[in-house]
């Protein structure tokens, strides 16, 4: 379980295609002072298995599950990524809870610069608009952000200048894809109102004379 907290904008530093799958070499000396084989470190928001580390870099597999279902596909050998290792238990929850498991990929749509931060305007998939709530928390490339207006196809995010320094989206323009990680808890209200609607099992006990 992640916070969408980035440590460390890392690099993209060795990248082998395996047939369905792509093995990635990643420089990110802050969250590989502690890593170890098997651990998780999310990158760009999605959450990956730590095969191996040395020399301040890490390397992980992407399945093609993950290539065909996030924008890790689009990464090249000096891409720029948001990395962060798991929250620990009793840490400071410094954004949301964030899963590391993205819900969709979508475009920039616009950039809007001001004097102290930049609104970005995000595509939304309809499939997902259900689930974004206006100052409510989503995730953009790992990025734990509050929603600032949400329509039927959009939302915009307001970034302040630590945000667009230390993580990816200060180099995202229009038409850049970036992933999106929806609010979990709204994904298991919406479940469990649905339940709500299904009759409830017979006790077996009952049919015992």
């Amino acid at each position: 379980m992640f916070t969408g907290i980035v440590e460390e904008l890392g690099e993209v530093v060795e990248l082998t295609r395996l047939g369905d799958s792509v093995r990635l070499g990643l420089r990110g000396p802050t969250v590989t002072e502690d890593a170890r084989t098997g651990d998780s470190i999310a990158v760009n928001g999605v959450c990956l298995t730590v095969v191996d580390t040395a020399g301040g870099a890490f390397s992980a597999d992407v399945m093609r599950e993950t290539l065909d279902r996030s924008s890790l596909g689009s990464l090249e050998v000096g891409s720029r990524v948001n990395l962060e290792r798991p929250t620990l238990l009793g840490g400071r929850l410094g954004g949301h809870l964030v899963q590391g498991h993205v819900d969709g990929v979508a475009p920039v749509l616009s950039r809007t610069p001001s004097e102290h931060w930049t609104a970005v305007e995000i595509s939304l998939p309809a499939g997902l608009a259900r689930y974004v709530v206006e100052k409510g928390s989503i995730t953009v490339d790992g990025v734990s952000l509050t929603v600032a207006s949400v329509t039927d196809d959009r939302f915009t995010v307001s970034l302040i200048p630590t945000t667009l320094a230390m993580t990816t989206l200060g180099h995202k323009g229009a038409g850049d894809d970036v992933n999106l990680e929806v609010d979990v808890i709204a994904k298991y209200v919406e479940r469990l109102m649905a339940l709500d609607h299904i009759p409830a099992r017979p006790d077996p006990a009952e049919d015992i004379a």
